[in-house]
């Protein structure tokens, strides 16, 4: 942890280690930050949502450093993590001419950041990036461990590559610019940590959690300890192989309704997937007797209270049957030899990867929650 005005938190892996900073301002920093990686220039990902706000700081605060910049600007929402805009991102860097030397900077949430750290990982065969997290759930989760990838109608996230950031700048100032339902649905990642193997954490979300939403030192406190428990996952597990299954916990549920309505963020965000998928994954653990019904009301009475969903219903519109569902559920990451594995838990903060569970428990299962 550092003294210096903002949290440092390492990430350990080797010739790929790398610090998340979490702290006040560290985005106008970015061109020292560049300057002392040794770049000579650095191409800005961002969305149009995000550059009207940061764009010219962080361009200005390259140059000021001496760096050519340059940038580009896509649309807003999950359908830009496409085949379409990967193309469109590789042909302006490769017309910025930008090196392995060089950076790509991810400006903006976990689309940017998975989109630009693909495009990162693929140009030139890897140049390096720094990822600029500008919403809760990216600078919990998706700009920390080095997934990075694109959607496709088959599923979420099934193109793409592990490529690690040189550094990640978690700004906690960005934060007081996202609308509620945004901050919310990046909350519901910070719960995830929670219910993964920190019970204590939990607990202390549940007595803190208005304060995390206000800001200030609660804020920076769950910031920091989301990432320092993903960052130990990760050190020990980078490529998931093991233990970083982990870090899906509820995500087979959230990725499949999310494909269900075709990655529509009007009526369904990430982070909204996920609080879902939370619950439905504790409840799927009782069904099967594994954790108590005490727990399951717990976690589905705390995502209810800050205001996120928890049930399949509370999505706007259609989704289809369970049998829809389950067969969405078939394309994910985490599927071996056609078997689903889920993560499932013996308790709160007490979460395990539970291997060949039979589809027809979660076809009953999905029944009883649709009907």
């Amino acid at each position: 942890m550092s003294t210096t005005g903002f949290v440092t938190v390492p990430v350990a892996l080797g010739e790929r280690s790398y610090e998340i900073r979490i702290g006040s301002g560290l985005m106008t920093g970015v061109g020292a930050d560049a300057k002392a990686l040794g770049a000579r220039a650095a191409t800005v990902v961002t969305d149009a949502h995000v550059g009207p706000l940061y764009l010219d700081s962080v361009r200005a605060s390259l140059e000021a450093a001496g760096l050519a910049a340059s940038d580009i600007v896509l649309p807003p929402g999950e359908s830009t993590k496409s085949f379409r805009h990967l193309e469109e991102v590789s042909n302006a860097l490769l017309a910025a001419k930008i090196e392995r030397g060089d950076l790509v900077i991810a400006l903006g949430g976990g689309v940017i950041g998975d989109l630009a750290g693909f495009a990162a990982a693929i140009l030139r065969r890897g140049v390096r990036a720094i990822q600029i997290p500008t919403s809760l759930l990216a600078q919990v989760d998706s700009s920390v461990g080095g997934k990075t990838g694109i959607n496709t109608k088959a599923g979420k996230n099934l193109i793409g590559a592990f490529h690690q950031p040189s550094l990640v700048l978690a700004d906690t100032d960005v934060l007081d610019t996202l609308s509620p339902r945004e901050f919310r649905a990046g909350y519901a990642e910070v719960v995830k940590y929670g219910l993964i193997d920190d019970l204590s954490f939990f607990s202390w979300l549940e007595k803190n959690w208005t304060e995390v939403f206000a800001g200030g030192e609660a804020r920076t406190k769950a910031i920091a300890t989301s990432c320092t428990s993903k960052a130990s996952i990760v050190a020990r597990d980078e490529f998931e192989t093991g233990d970083r299954a982990l870090l899906n916990l509820g995500h087979t549920f959230a990725h499949a309704l999310e494909a269900a309505v075709a990655y529509d963020g009007t009526r369904l965000v990430h982070g909204e997937a996920v609080a879902i998928g939370l619950a439905l994954a504790f409840e799927f653990s009782a069904r099967l007797g594994l954790t108590s019904e005490d727990d399951a009301d717990r976690v589905r009475d705390h995502l209810k209270a800050v205001g996120l969903p928890t049930r399949i219903q509370d999505i706007p519109g259609e989704v289809g049957d369970a049998a829809h569902l389950l067969d969405l559920m078939g394309q994910d990451k985490k599927v071996s030899g056609g078997r689903l594995t889920f993560i499932l838990a013996r308790g709160i903060g007490r979460s395990f990867i539970a291997s060949d569970i039979p589809p027809q428990n979660v076809l009953g299962f999905l029944s009883e929650k649709l009907a």
